[in-house]
């Protein structure tokens, strides 16, 4: 498969820039798996539309500011043979810190930028210095390994709390404005209360209270899993033949609960509805880990990391329907809704909702398919 059978034309002007002021008013695409035809709905009506025996799979993950701007110490910094000048500009020049991975404690993985001037030794300073980060190792694709810490408070949790302070919420680089303070709430699920994400489970962004009142009084089941939404969810694809992409992990929980209840709906023939691709790559992945391990259950508990690329191809174990927004050409995310529903289907109805002026990416309209 090339990577180019996974594009589409969208013009600027469809990619929402702003949430819209109710999170449950947004449109939504329906899409049959079965023979490719679509529908125009409103998500306000997802509830009436199921057959109310369905289990919905949400990400409970909570978006961290994951996005710093800082600048440099000065040790082990100044370019040799500079003049003051040009010392004082290279050490004022801003440094952007997108977190990315967390490693453990209060190592994280980052991008940074501009990467290439950022050496392994380095020292960089958030705020008025009351944070700051060791760059320990470099990686691919501009990847840096960085120990943070807190010169001047020693408290358990100084890093967390300095980062929730400072750092800014990582809206994706095609929504072309400064993050606001209403991003902080909008770019979070009402489902928020778990792990370190990085990026929003952006189907989940649709739902509110009334909606989940309106499925639960159907008789819809809702249950939980975490996945800490990183690199392997955004990062690009490199190669022109897909297969050939190698994928980053994200770590992800799934309660024994919620296995049980998962397993459970699938032996009595209740649908698997997952909230976003950031479920079905952890449903998918723990299924996947499960039958290698030759074990009886339908996918494994606990934590793990997500090692699995979905295109297509792929047997689907566990999901059965996807709710989801719409994704950039060329990604990960667009190769496996392909996977799930036939790329040309996709494609096709991808088309026709930009024709009929669907607002796509985080905060844009959303797709179900079933």
């Amino acid at each position: 498969m090339k990577l180019e059978d996974f594009s589409y034309e969208l013009p600027e002007d469809r990619i929402a820039q702003q949430r819209l002021p109710q999170r449950d008013a947004s449109q939504m695409l329906v899409l049959s798996r079965a023979d490719g035809r679509w529908e125009d709905r409103a998500f306000s009506e997802l509830p009436e539309m199921l057959r109310g025996d369905e289990l919905l799979v949400v990400n409970n993950a909570r978006v961290i500011p994951a996005r710093l701007f800082g600048h440099r110490r000065g040790d082990k910094s100044e370019p040799i043979g500079k003049q003051s000048r040009h010392r004082d500009e290279y050490l004022s020049s801003v440094i952007e810190v997108l977190l990315t991975r967390n490693v453990e404690g209060d190592t994280w993985e980052a991008l940074v930028r501009p990467g290439r001037k950022v050496r392994v030794g380095e020292h960089i300073l958030f705020g008025e210095g009351e944070l700051e980060a060791e760059v320990v190792d470099r990686g691919e694709l501009g990847l840096r390994r960085l120990n943070f810490s807190c010169p001047t408070n020693s408290a358990a949790n100084a890093v967390t709390q300095s980062i929730e302070r400072l750092g800014h919420v990582p809206l994706p680089p095609y929504i072309r404005r400064n993050d606001e303070a209403e991003d902080r709430l909008r770019y979070q699920t009402i489902f928020a209360r778990s792990g370190r994400a990085v990026a929003a489970p952006t189907a989940g962004l649709h739902f509110t209270e009334s909606i989940l009142e309106k499925l639960r009084a159907r008789g819809t089941e809702i249950c939980e899993i975490t996945l800490n939404v990183g690199l392997g969810t955004f990062q690009p694809i490199h190669k022109e033949d897909v297969e050939r992409h190698a994928i980053h992990t994200e770590s992800y929980e799934i309660p024994e609960e919620t296995a049980e209840r998962i397993s459970n709906a699938k032996k009595s023939g209740r649908p698997i509805l997952a909230v976003g691709t950031t479920v079905v790559r952890a449903l998918e992945d723990a299924s996947q880990k499960a039958s290698a391990e030759h074990a009886s259950r339908l996918l494994r508990d606990g934590a793990a990391e997500a090692n699995i690329f979905i295109y297509p191809g792929h047997e689907f174990r566990v999901v059965d329907q996807i709710l989801t927004n719409f994704h950039l050409p060329k990604s990960t995310l667009l190769v496996m809704i392909s996977a799930f529903a036939g790329r040309e289907a996709v494609l096709a109805a991808y088309n026709h909702a930009v024709a009929a002026g669907y607002r796509f990416y985080s905060y844009g309209d959303c797709m179900l398919i079933r």
